[in-house]
């Protein structure tokens, strides 16, 4: 099977997205010139985002997709993440893991969870 390589976000906010997911999540941004998709690499294993302007007829955050990033310390990542200016929403028990909630600057649902780290 071949892995998830990449996903593409649209958006209007480039710059506010970038800090958003370099900051939060240790992305380092890649442009090519001449290409208008910016692609933010993830610093270890993982996905890759492809910003890609959203057109006039798109509504930023309308598709029905979450962004999970495995977190081994939730509780830990939000408070870090609240004080570089990013509330994350109430921290959420599950069957043995906990998850947060946030939205990124153009409306797309972002989960940081520790459910990759719970037993089987």
């Amino acid at each position: 099977m071949p892995p998830l390589g990449r996903l593409v976000i649209y958006t209007r906010k480039e710059e506010a997205m970038i800090d958003f997911y370099t900051r939060l999540f240790g992305f380092s941004v890649h442009r090519s010139d001449g290409d208008r998709i910016v692609e933010l690499r993830p610093g270890e294993d993982g996905a890759a985002l492809l910003l890609h302007p959203l057109s006039k007829g798109q509504k930023e955050g309308q598709a029905l997709v979450k962004l999970v990033f495995d977190v081994a310390d939730v509780a830990a990542f939000c408070a870090t993440a609240k004080e570089a200016g990013y509330t994350f929403g109430t921290l959420h028990q599950a069957d043995g893991y906990i998850f947060a909630n946030i939205k990124d600057p153009s409306g797309n649902s972002v989960s940081v969870s520790s459910r990759a780290f719970a037993g089987p």
